[in-house]
């Protein structure tokens, strides 16, 4: 985040008598996401991941985080039910969208955040790391909007998801293949719900990060190296045009708020870059 920029919360958009289920809530921009939408009046289904992933390059957001971001949530005043949920697992995604339904009545956004990240070359790389990090970026993703909005078209009353793309998914990515790959598959899967859902007037859209400061950057620092991170095109924040810094995680919750809100219901299939002008060089 550029010095002497201070986010806070404006009452903008309203969310006033709805409910976000958040995955990946944990931390980072999945508890940005989840403590905004609560200041702006949802309450909040806050998901994190049930266990462990084997080859994870960085400490995973723990019960704790998670415990902590529901607190977040209810200090704004507004209800928070948290729910432990591998979203590579359909039993356990139907069953968590199930009991947010039953618990808080309904769900009306889903922010579709989680995903893992890891640095490996695509002839190097094994089939377990391929196969953990795809099912956890783009398999998750699919899952929880395959649930979610089965519930937005029982219900009839419409609904919203986006989903956390990158800049990888506009691009290409060395040193992160299976990354890109995934990630360009969320915008693709993007573009087919927006299509598929359109007549439940329910939108669905993607936002694609440049690097962002989170755990999951600081983790892959000190595990591989800032020479190995750099040279993952789309992760180095020294290719961002108008900052040379990794961007705040609520750089990319305003995307996630605006895409919720109703002053874009018109828009739909869309993936919006929020990098700095990175996708311009």
């Amino acid at each position: 985040m550029r010095p002497g920029i201070q986010y806070r919360s404006v009452p903008t958009y309203d969310f006033s008598g709805q409910v976000a289920f958040v995955t990946g809530a944990g931390r980072g921009q999945g508890r940005s996401h989840a403590v905004a939408y609560a200041e702006h009046g949802a309450d909040v289904v806050v998901t994190g991941l049930s266990r462990g992933i084997e080859t994870s390059q960085y400490p995973l957001a723990t019960a704790e985080d998670l415990d902590e971001t529901v607190r977040r949530v209810e200090a704004t005043g507004q209800r928070a039910l948290r729910l432990r949920v591998d979203v590579r697992d359909e039993a356990q995604v139907e069953a968590a969208v199930g009991r947010a339904v039953d618990e808080m009545g309904k769900i009306d956004i889903l922010a579709n955040n989680a995903g893992i990240w890891n640095v490996t070359d695509l002839v190097e790389m094994d089939e377990r790391r391929w196969d953990e990090l795809v099912d956890s970026n783009l398999k998750g993703a699919w899952l929880c909007a395959k649930h979610v909005g089965q519930h937005f078209i029982n219900r009839g009353e419409g609904g919203r998801i986006v989903s956390t793309a990158s800049t990888a998914g506009l691009v290409g990515s060395k040193g992160s293949g299976h990354y890109a790959a995934a990630k360009h598959g969320v915008v693709g899967l993007t573009k087919a719900l927006a299509l598929e859902l359109a007549e439940y007037d329910v939108t669905v859209n993607a936002v694609a990060p440049t690097g962002v400061a989170t755990p999951m950057i600081d983790g892959i620092l000190e595990t591989v190296g800032e020479g190995a991170l750099n040279a993952v095109s789309d992760a180095s924040g020294s290719m961002n045009v108008l900052d040379e810094q990794l961007i705040d995680p609520r750089d990319v919750t305003e995307a996630y708020l605006w895409l919720a809100s109703d002053a874009a219901r018109y828009v739909t299939g869309v993936t919006l870059p929020v990098d700095a002008g990175m996708l311009a060089k």
